[in-house]
């Protein structure tokens, strides 16, 4: 085989998470601590910006309840305004006293022909202020069908809260060392066929040039049928490993970082879930262990402790 040959092998043979190489900024980590992708988009649309559902979708329940009362209010005053402006006097049942109180009913009026409730007490006069009521039961229908959507489309999606350990750690396992982190589903919903991948990644460089690489770290146990309590990943540091030889100052100066990706099956939804996270080099404690989590109440149930998730004690590492 040629050399040209031999280095195109080589390259489409590189691992790459799809992050690319040139990814070799000093204290920038590729995924942040939420799992998000730490890459922002410049020169987008303003529609592909927007994404307009997948924000109402994946945004807080107090935002979007924040934002529904927002808009609901808006429409309602504009809507109210509107009558106003044509004549309080083509709403029959208005109290005319004052202006004040002329408004306050138009207000009432435009929420609940917005709601498409309608009282009775007050009702259009009029071409125009017909209209406009009939124009604003038309917008609240679709308001509401649209919001129903949403709600269904939020409750619907399946949101899987794995917890990781604030730290991932280097600890003795059998007769060499391994890095270790931990991880527990925090609902009391059920993830079968649970899987992890963990990915070495770090800079290094070749004749000047500095370049990201890509390393799959072998785990002791990759995939679990069931995942009813706290679960440690654990990949052995032998000669082989990818890892092998590395210091913190190693790890410091080629801003290596360590990835996670996990899927399984919900099985209330019975829809795959995901999760990702990273471990940063300076987010490893060197020579620790875990402590347990699993404890017996006493009786003929397990005691899970999340609070303890994060909780070590430093060891001597294996030399």
């Amino acid at each position: 085989m040629s050399k040209k040959n031999i280095l195109v092998e080589r390259e489409r043979n590189r691992q790459d998470l799809g992050f690319g190489t040139k990814m070799t900024d000093r204290h920038t980590r590729l995924v942040t601590n939420n799992g998000q992708f730490n890459v922002k988009r410049k020169g987008q649309s303003f529609e592909a910006w927007l994404n307009t559902y997948n924000r109402l979708i994946t945004m807080s329940w107090r935002k979007f309840f924040l934002l529904v009362l927002s808009i609901y209010f808006v429409l309602n005053l504009i809507f109210a305004y509107i009558y106003y402006l044509i004549g309080v006097e083509h709403l029959v049942g208005v109290d005319m006293t004052d202006s004040h109180s002329q408004f306050w009913d138009a207000s009432f009026f435009s929420a609940q022909s917005l709601t498409t409730v309608g009282y009775g007490r007050i009702a259009p006069v009029g071409f125009a202020a017909s209209l406009v009521a009939s124009i604003e039961s038309l917008a609240g229908l679709m308001m509401f069908a649209l919001i129903t959507g949403l709600l269904y489309g939020r409750f619907s999606r399946p949101n899987p809260r794995i917890l990781f350990s604030k730290n991932a750690i280097i600890a003795p396992y059998l007769d060499t060392n391994a890095l270790m982190f931990r991880m527990v589903n925090e609902k009391s919903n059920q993830i079968i066929n649970m899987e992890v991948s963990l990915v070495f990644s770090k800079v290094e460089e070749k004749n000047g040039v500095r370049n990201r690489q890509y390393y799959g770290l072998m785990l002791e146990r990759a995939k679990v049928n069931f995942f009813p309590t706290n679960w440690t990943i654990v990949h052995a540091i032998t000669e082989d490993s990818p890892f092998y030889g590395e210091t913190p100052e190693s790890l410091a100066a080629a801003d290596a970082e360590f990835m996670i990706a996990t899927q399984g099956i919900d099985d209330t939804f019975a829809d795959a879930v995901h999760k990702r996270h990273s471990y940063f080099h300076d987010e490893l404690v060197w020579g620790a262990k875990f402590k347990p989590m699993l404890e017996n109440d006493g009786e003929e149930a397990y005691i899970l402790d999340l609070s303890k998730i994060d909780d070590y004690d430093q060891v001597a590492l294996n030399v």
